[in-house]
């Protein structure tokens, strides 16, 4: 007899660890997927329709292959923490340029926004700004500045790979708030995709930082520009403006201003 769907675990988180667990082994049975998560055949089978309609794995019989190997791994906070380090830094300094004393910020999680809250830090010229993260690290990186900064984190349950606050409650927090500005980061950037990012759970708090915010910006190194993934954050209509570097493709650059994006490249 099939198991019982488990409410305990959101659909959008499960099929999130589905994909995890997939991409650790390269294919995962049904029967597997569902002792794991103590959901019924059934429920598998629909969490899988449904990634694979979003390309994340490709349904085979009797379960799913990861489509695009490794390419769709998503890497440690540690891991990117290198990987265009200076030009996160340059991104970083823009981003930082446009807050002023009495703000308040949302601030998310990843390595171009922990540059971020180091370069809110390295600026003595602020003051009295609130800043809200889902970082735990960042809310460390901004601990030295208070009394100046006002740090608010947002609660939820831990992701050890980015040391990220996730559902629940992190909604709760958020749809409690209206900030000045919100810094979001991603893993793709597309004009006609929008805003994307890999992990399902953290898509899904980028969207309610969007949404608290009276502007959104969204941070992101070359690399991500033009590409698109699994989880949607927002239309390029939805966000304010993008700063990136400069090894984003001019191509894919020109196509998001003529979508109506406003593209700053950090020098």
């Amino acid at each position: 007899m099939g198991r019982g769907t488990n409410d305990a675990v959101p659909a959008i988180v499960r099929r999130q660890r589905m994909l995890e667990l997939i991409g650790e082994h390269g294919f995962a049975r049904v029967s597997e997927l569902s002792d794991a998560f103590e959901v019924s055949d059934v429920t598998v089978r629909s969490d899988l329709d449904i990634l694979d309609e979003h390309k994340a794995i490709r349904r085979v019989h009797g379960g799913a292959v990861l489509r695009g190997g490794s390419g769709l791994r998503e890497l440690s906070f540690e891991e990117s923490l290198e990987s265009s380090a200076e030009e996160k830094r340059r991104i970083a300094r823009a981003a930082a340029d446009l807050v002023v004393s009495g703000s308040s910020i949302l601030l998310d999680v990843g390595t171009t926004t922990a540059a971020i809250a180091r370069a809110l830090v390295a600026r003595d010229d602020l003051d009295d700004v609130t800043i809200v993260t889902n970082g735990l690290r960042i809310a460390l990186d901004l601990e030295e500045a208070i009394p100046r900064f006002h740090v608010i984190v947002t609660g939820g349950s831990l992701r050890p790979l980015q040391h990220s606050l996730v559902e629940p409650m992190a909604s709760v927090v958020l749809a409690q708030l209206h900030v000045d500005l919100a810094f979001i980061g991603c893993n793709g950037v597309h004009p006609e995709r929008g805003v994307t990012n890999l992990n399902l759970p953290e898509a899904d708090i980028k969207r309610l930082m969007v949404a608290s915010s009276a502007r959104a910006v969204v941070v992101a190194d070359g690399s991500k520009i033009g590409q698109v993934h699994l989880g949607k954050i927002a239309a390029v209509s939805e966000i304010d403006s993008l700063i990136t570097g400069e090894t984003a493709p001019p191509e894919a650059v020109e196509q998001l201003r003529a979508a109506g994006l406003g593209v700053v490249i950090a020098a």
